[in-house]
């Protein structure tokens, strides 16, 4: 019997010898699996102190759509054009005009019944009339507009005091903040899309002269003149523009910052025209290929290539050479920066340059002077002529040529003409100003072109282009 449990004893340890070494040398290791009663997935709760956003922090758009979708308006234009020449219109011996209408949005400004929206929704009109978003519906006045910056000035004359929506000021407005775009593109009522401003000081002409607001919030047609506004509910810009290559919606699109439209309004309803204050200077923007060509390190800033003759900009001592790096202590990185900035100014405002000067960083102020130089066709640029200007021509009256159009500049030096002679009448009327030149031009009925002046003989020509 001793001899059997001896037997068993053994054969057991043996096993679990023989057990472990299995289990620590020989056996692949396994991943280990933790089980959980739970299978579903799991979520950070909101109260926790780590979250991107906690409850009482959430955006509410609801407050800034409830002030502005009431204010916002449903805009209709109707115009007349000339359509395909009919029987009928052969007998009668003039073609017939036929009523074409466009649609689009407006903003109401204030109780009073002053709307703001797109010159190209209005372009051309007929007639004009404005639905609220109570479905009422008004005859509207064209008070101006202005095809530069795209804004026009409607009014109507409503039985009760309107809702409108105030101003924000748009310099204010930073990269990444949210905003509304409202509209009223089907005359149902007012629409509302969220998103954030994408960039600034946006420029789609290639030529510097805009600086819209860019945002990810959907814009489609019909919604232009729309508001774009912040999450107070305040105007921050007026929609104009998508980029697109469907005519619709894909990522993009654009406003009128608010202090440019309120700027163009004031001044059409102050002056009945738009007043333009400019600096005088001409330049460019400056990247790492312009700093490299002029031999400067500042690849940000608007480099200055030439001032304007007794501007604002000369007579503050601007040089030729400067990089404008600020005006009024707001960052200028490219030339729509300044020129958005200046279009909210008029003439006699007075800002602040700090420019770059021989790495030297300079502070000047400029007082803003009345554009009175014009980009005249086939001549060139032209202002207005001082008194010793037109002593020297020995003429009463005309207006100077500064620079000559550069295609044409060799036929005009081979007539004798060149910078510093004097414009005295264009299309017969004699010229007094840049306004004057103008007008003529605006005024003529023909593409014809015909220009008196006095060459550097001190000589009187004419010419006439077609």
């Amino acid at each position: 019997m001793k001899k059997i449990l001896t037997l068993v004893l053994v054969s057991a340890l043996g096993g679990i010898f023989t057990l472990g070494t299995y289990k620590l040398y020989l056996e692949e290791e396994q991943p280990i699996l933790v089980s959980a009663e739970n299978t579903n997935a799991t979520f950070l709760p909101t109260t926790n102190m780590n979250t991107l956003f906690s409850a009482e922090d959430k955006i509410d758009f609801t407050v800034a759509a409830e002030n502005t979708v009431n204010a916002v308006v449903h805009v209709k234009n109707v115009t007349l054009s000339s359509g395909q020449f009919t029987l009928q219109d052969l007998f009668s011996g003039r073609p017939s005009q036929r009523a074409q209408m466009g649609t689009g949005s407006g903003v109401i400004i204030n109780a009073n019944g002053y709307i703001v929206t797109n010159n190209h929704v209005i372009k051309n009109a007929h007639e004009l009339s404005v639905t609220l978003n109570n479905n009422k519906t008004y005859t509207a006045e064209l008070i101006g507009a202005d095809s530069k910056t795209d804004i026009a000035l409607l009014k109507i004359e409503a039985d009760e005091e309107l809702p409108f929506v105030t101003f924000a000021d748009s310099d204010n407005a930073k990269i990444g903040e949210w905003v509304l775009a409202v509209g009223n593109p089907f005359n149902l009522t007012s629409t509302v899309t969220a998103g954030i401003i994408s960039a600034k000081s946006r420029d789609l002409s290639g030529t510097s002269r805009q600086s819209f607001i860019q945002t990810d919030a959907a814009v489609n047609p019909g919604n232009s003149g729309g508001a774009l506004v912040n999450t107070n509910g305040e105007l921050v810009g007026i929609n104009t523009a998508i980029s697109s290559q469907t005519g619709s919606y894909v990522g993009y699109s654009f406003a009128v910052p608010s202090n440019i439209a309120r700027k163009v309004i004031e001044d059409i309803m102050e002056y009945g025209n738009v007043q333009n204050g400019i600096l005088g200077i001409q330049g460019g923007a400056l990247n790492s290929m312009m700093a490299e060509k002029i031999g400067v390190a500042d690849t940000e800033g608007v480099y200055i290539d030439s001032v304007v003759e007794d501007s604002g900009a000369d007579i503050g001592g601007v040089q030729k050479g400067d990089i404008i790096k600020e005006i009024d202590n707001i960052k200028v990185s490219k030339f729509s920066d300044l020129t958005g900035y200046l279009s909210a100014k008029r003439p006699d405002d007075v800002v602040s340059l700090k420019v770059s000067r021989d790495g030297d960083i300079k502070t000047i102020p400029v007082k803003l002077a009345k554009n009175d130089t014009f980009m005249m066709p086939l001549v060139g640029r032209i202002k207005n002529a001082k008194s010793a200007d037109l002593k020297k021509f020995k003429t009463p009256y005309g207006v100077k040529i500064t620079d000559l159009n550069s295609q044409y500049a060799d036929y005009w030096k081979r007539n004798g003409i060149e910078e510093g002679c004097i414009i005295t009448s264009v299309n017969d009327v004699k010229v007094k100003s840049v306004d004057d030149v103008q007008n003529a031009i605006k005024n003529t009925d023909s593409d014809a072109l015909r220009i008196e002046l006095i060459n550097s003989n001190g000589e009187k020509e004419r010419y006439n282009f077609r």
